[in-house]
């Protein structure tokens, strides 16, 4: 009878450990490859600026998947006190398996105004590429969902008509 069990739960833990991790889910997205020991995270985007802290190591942390209305718009920052830590943004409602956002090319803050509905998957690594000491990283990383509104170069604001303090000449001084 134990071994009968034992059979079962085995069988049982098989199927159910070859199940992907979104199948649970109501999206059709495909989710990136996670590398072993990383857990999923499901956040909403908040109400107010969210920080979201971690610790990452080959693959032993924690992977965010955020769902995004289109015209939101919306500001991830990445920061870390080891230089060896990296976050990668993949677009899950795009055919494309490559990042459109990486810490390591496009610097530390994502700014962007979303398209159409969409799900990022914000994945903070540990790069195995470089020769380092340490056993991984810690990082934080802050969601703006009302990042302040870029300043518009002084030649936009002149076509904006009139201003009702005009700038100060520099002849009275």
């Amino acid at each position: 009878m134990r071994a009968a069990l034992f059979g079962l739960s085995v069988t049982l833990l098989a199927l159910l450990g070859s199940v992907p991790a979104h199948a649970a889910d109501d999206t059709d997205q495909q989710l990136p490859q996670l590398d072993r020991g990383e857990k999923l995270e499901k956040i909403t985007l908040p109400a107010v600026l969210e920080k979201l802290t971690g610790w990452t190591k080959f693959g032993k942390g924690k992977v965010y998947m955020l769902p995004l209305k289109k015209g939101q718009h919306v500001r991830v920052t990445f920061s870390s006190k080891s230089k060896y830590a990296y976050m990668a943004i993949f677009d899950l409602s795009s055919n494309d398996d490559e990042s459109f956002f990486g810490t390591d090319e496009d610097g530390n803050t994502a700014d962007v105004t979303v398209n159409e509905d969409t799900t990022w998957l914000i994945k903070p690594y540990y790069s195995r590429v470089t020769r380092r000491r340490g056993l991984g990283a810690p990082y934080e990383i802050l969601i703006d969902p009302n990042p302040p509104a870029a300043q518009q170069p002084a030649d936009q604001q002149k076509d904006q008509g009139p201003m009702l303090f005009p700038p100060r000449s520099k002849q009275g001084q």
